[in-house]
Order: C-alpha cells, then sequence, then structure tokens
C-alpha cells in the first residue's frame, strides 16, 4: 500500500511515469477532480480510476507541484488547481466579453430574481464562462466550463442564428441532434426553421429541451464588427419561467446583449490594439491647466480652452498653438461664421480667428455657467439662479436671456443635437444628463451616471445621435442612447477628461477629447503623463451598436 494518508511534497515533482499511458492517467486523474466540486480524496481517486495508491500518489504530486490541483488540508481532500482557472482564462481569454457581460448579467438577475448566464461558442458546443446566481432557492445551476449542445440550448440557438448563413449551414451537417428530453429538435428541417424565427426575434427559446421542467431565454452578443461572440441567457424553472414570460423577457435579453456587444471591439482590432487607449492619441503641443470646450470652426480647424490659465487655443494643419489670451476664466467656446466667441462667467467677447482685437458680444447680467449654439445660430445660456439652481434659454439680440427651464443644480455644459434641436445639459453635483425639448416646460432625466463612475463634462453627438460625455476622474468618454441607455465606454489614459466634440474626417469622424492636468495629484501624473492634453479617439466605426439580426 501506498503511503495514502501522508502528505504531499512540496515543490515541483518529477514523478508519475513517462510515455503516453502516465499522461492519460494524469489526465483521468484530473477530469475526475474536475466532475466532483466537493473534492475527492485520495483513496477515492484510486478506487474511482482502479488504480494502484502508488500510482495516483504519484500523479498527484506532479500535478499539485504544477499548480493543477490543490490539496485541502481540513478535509484532506483534492480539488482543482488555480492553475486551472488560470488556463481555463487564457484559454477563453476574452476578458472584454466577460467584463462587458457581467453588469447586464447582474441586472438581468436583479430584473426576474433567476439565473442568468454568459457563454461562448467553443467547437460544435456552447461553454458556460459566467454566471450570477437567481434569487430563489429552486433555481437552475449550470456549472461554469459547463459544455452544452447547440441544438437544444437557448444559448446555442441564439448564436447559430446569428452566423453567416453558410456557416451556420456547415454547423447544423455537423452536430449530432441528440434528443436529450421529449422536446428536443431532433429533425434539421425544423431547426432551420426555428433558427429563421430567432433571427427575426433576436431571441432564442429552449422549452424544457435539455432539461424537463426548466426553460430559458438567451440573445447572441455581436461586436461593433458583426463577429458573434457568445451569448447571455436566463434559465429558471419552468413553473416560473412561462411561455408567455419568456416571450416578454426576450426582447429584454436581446437589448441587454446588444448592450454587451456595443462594448467590444472587433477580434480583429482586439489582434492589433492593446485596448481601447492604443486608439487614443494625443495632439502634440503644450497641456492646458484645464482643458475644455473643443469646437470645430467652419473650416475645420479645432479650437479649445484652457479654463485656469484663460486661453483659447487653435489646432490645424500648421499644429498646435495659443491664439488669444482671456482676462477671466472661460466657460465657453462658440464657433460663429464670422468668427469665435469667447464666453466667461461675466460676458462674452468676439475674436476674429486671426486673434485680432476682441468685441464685447451683448451677454445677459448674472453668472453664466455654460453656453452653446445650435444649427441655426440661435445660442443658449445656462445662468446661475440665486438659490444655486439655473436658468436655462435663449440669447436675445439685445443680450437678454429668454428663459425657457430652470433647473434645481448647477449646469456644467450645454449642448444641441443636430437631428431634431434638443437640447442636453449636464449637471455634475448629482450626476444627471437632462434633455430640454422644446415645448416643455420641465427637463426630463435622461441618465444618471454613479458618483464611482466620474464626474459628467462635455457633450456631443456621433451620427447616429449616440449622446458622448466625458467622465472626469472615471478615465473615461462614454456613450448614452436616446432613452438612456449606457451602450458603450472607451477607457483613457488620463483620469480627467473634460469634454468632447467630434470633427469629420474624409469619411470618418474622429473624437475631440480635452482633458485637465490641474487636479490630478502628482503621484498620478507619473501613470498619467498625457494629463491636459488635447487628445483624438480614433473610433473603429460611428455605426450604431449592432443588434441582432432582424
Amino acid at each position: 500500500m501506498g503511503p495514502a494518508s501522508s502528505d504531499l511534497p512540496r515543490g515541483r515533482a518529477t514523478g508519475g511515469g513517462d510515455g503516453t499511458g502516465a499522461l492519460d492517467k494524469a489526465l483521468d486523474v484530473l477530469e475526475a477532480i474536475g466532475a466532483a466540486p466537493q473534492g475527492l480524496s485520495q483513496n477515492e481517486l484510486a478506487d474511482r480510476l482502479s488504480l494502484p495508491r502508488t500510482t495516483v500518489y504519484r500523479l498527484l504530486a506532479t500535478l499539485v507541484g504544477r499548480g493543477l490541483v490543490r490539496r485541502d488540508p481540513l478535509r484532506k481532500v483534492y480539488c482543482l488547481g488555480f492553475r486551472c482557472f488560470e488556463m481555463a482564462r487564457q484559454a477563453y481569454a476574452m476578458p472584454d466579453l466577460v467584463a462587458a457581460a457581467t453588469l447586464e448579467l447582474r441586472a438581468l438577475r436583479d430584473l426576474t430574481g433567476e439565473t442568468t448566464y454568459l457563454a461562448t461558442l467553443d467547437g460544435r458546443e456552447v461553454i458556460s464562462l459566467e454566471r450570477c446566481d437567481g434569487a430563489h432557492s429552486q433555481r437552475s445551476a449550470a456549472a461554469l466550463g459547463e459544455r452544452k449542445p447547440l441544438h437544444c440550448t437557448s444559448q446555442g440557438k441564439a448564436i447559430l442564428s446569428a452566423l453567416r448563413a453558410d456557416e451556420r449551414d456547415a454547423v447544423i451537417r455537423d452536430i449530432t441532434l441528440k434528443a436529450l428530453t421529449p422536446h428536443s429538435l431532433t429533425d434539421r428541417r425544423r431547426l432551420q426553421a426555428e433558427l429563421r424565427i430567432t433571427q427575426a426575434r433576436g431571441y432564442a427559446i429552449d422549452d424544457e429541451e435539455i432539461v424537463l421542467g426548466v426553460r430559458c431565454v438567451g440573445a447572441p452578443v455581436i461586436d461593433d464588427a458583426g463577429e458573434v461572440r457568445g451569448a447571455i441567457s436566463v434559465a429558471g424553472p419552468a413553473w416560473r419561467l412561462t411561455r408567455e414570460r419568456l416571450e416578454l423577457l426576450g426582447p429584454e435579453v436581446a437589448e441587454a446583449a446588444r448592450r454587451v456587444g456595443a462594448q467590444l471591439p472587433s477580434l480583429q482590432a482586439s489582434a492589433t490594439a492593446d485596448g481601447s487607449e492604443a486608439a487614443v492619441r494625443a495632439v502634440p503641443g503644450d497641456w492646458a491647466f484645464h482643458g475644455a470646450h473643443p469646437v470645430v470652426a467652419p473650416d475645420g480647424a479645432v479650437y479649445w480652452a484652457d479654463v485656469l490659465a484663460p486661453s483659447v487655443r487653435r489646432y490645424d494643419a500648421q499644429g498646435d498653438r495659443q491664439v488669444f489670451v482671456a482676462d477671466a476664466p472661460i466657460v465657453g467656446l462658440i464657433a460663429r461664421p464670422e468668427a469665435l466667441w469667447v464666453v466667461s462667467a461675466r460676458g462674452a467677447v468676439q475674436v476674429a480667428a486671426d486673434g485680432g482685437e476682441p468685441t464685447p458680444v451683448p451677454w445677459p447680467e448674472g453668472t453664466t455657467l455654460a453656453a452653446c449654439a445650435d444649427a441655426t445660430g440661435t445660442v443658449w445660456v445656462a445662468t446661475a439662479l440665486p438659490e444655486a439652481g439655473s436658468a436655462i434659454g435663449q440669447l436675445q439680440p439685445d443680450g437678454r436671456c429668454q428663459v425657457h427651464w430652470r433647473l434645481g443644480e448647477p449646469i456644467a455644459a450645454l449642448a444641441v443635437c443636430p437631428d431634431d434641436g434638443t437640447l442636453f445639459a449636464t449637471a455634475p453635483q448629482s450626476g444627471t444628463i437632462f434633455l430640454l425639448a422644446a415645448g416643455q416646460a420641465g427637463a426630463r432625466r435622461l441618465a444618471t451616471v454613479p458618483r464611482g463612475s466620474g464626474r459628467l463634462g462635455g457633450i456631443a453627438f456621433d451620427d447616429q445621435g449616440g449622446i458622448w460625455t466625458a467622465l472626469c476622474d472615471g478615465w473615461s468618454v462614454a456613450r448614452f442612447t436616446h432613452d438612456g441607455q449606457l451602450d458603450r465606454v472607451i477607457g483613457l489614459p488620463v483620469p480627467c477628461a473634460t469634454d468632447v466634440s467630434f470633427r469629420r474626417l474624409g469619411e470618418r469622424r474622429e473624437l475631440l477629447i480635452t482633458t485637465q492636468r490641474q487636479s490630478v495629484p502628482l503621484d498620478a501624473l507619473a501613470t498619467a503623463p498625457l494629463s491636459g492634453r488635447l487628445l483624438r479617439a480614433s473610433l473603429s466605426s460611428d455605426a450604431p451598436p449592432r443588434s441582432p439580426p432582424a
């Protein structure tokens, strides 16, 4: 008998035999341990695998030394080691997929009370990458790493429905349509018909097809290049997830999957870039204490301001240079056809493109918080109210402000959507993006950003009406849809983005981002040396995040 009760040797063992026979036995040990979540003792392993205890001891010594297996000293059983999890994460790297899906999985779990899953395609099966357990004691509990067939799971059918037709047909020809329950689809023509329905509505249903008494609804996750990256799903007992409830949840799951996909770079882009920061470049030039208010002039030049060392900079084919020095902190820039308006807290001046002598502009009394212009040339102004709120309205030719809205907190930025003329405002204190629609006396809260995500800065709009904003202290800029859903985040190499704008470069648009340096701690500047610079983000696409095929 081998030393069944003795401790395994420390360090890396070299025993275990030579050749493929020893390798087969070691893999058998790993598979047996992996199939027993509670762990197995040495004697249990020897009995289960019909191996001599001395052989099991040597194999375990090698596997423990390699970190593939670990021994629980209290229960005296062996479990999978952390090296297995590291290797699994590398095999299914896609950390961006898991990270992007986690919040949506939790939100769906909270919405439904049921268990939610993330899976990806692996050969001719789907494999589970992440799970958020439901609130009920009786719930779906498929294990992470578990493999499932494609034809009888909502995740598998969702992925199949989103593949190209030729790719889908090839997969369906290769898989075995095994009946796991009386409800499993075993006819290829019926499966193809269901996949066409799934493709049209955007979500798939598993109606007790893999486990009797369990239903599931899933939707494909598609990245910005149209590649299928996986699927998310909600699963639970059939008596809670009725067919009627699945039909109601399907669009919610499809929308969540769309938001996950919107955060994912294409696989091709991922192979050539080290994260989203690789697409962000600093404009050559000096840094600003507090860069802000980027605007694009009719000639394509970019003007931006240093708020604290009050000055205006111009970035064009000749480079980035200072063109105007102000005598008060700058709260806004407005690019007019004839000149540039430089707005301070107490007024505004008009500055010619060549610098020149500034000309005063008729302006409202009080403290100006923000200003912008719409496509018709109408100027909108936000001024401070005595009770610490904001009044927002149109600038009149005589310098008065015709107030349209009043808000109970200070406004940091105003911007007008060019598509429909809707005015948007950001309020950093509450983290709220307000929508101010013409003809409506009240402001609508479009979205609220948690404090931990950063302080809201300026706003800009892409060609699809997506609403972009800077997140100061959040190391990022974010895109919201018109219904207030966060659907994209771009990481930055600096902590404090302050404002955003777009300019067109041929067929593409470039996102311009101003940043500040003044509030960044000295120790953080070592890792964020671009703080205070004007940044350019080359987006992979201006197209809206791709939805499941319709």
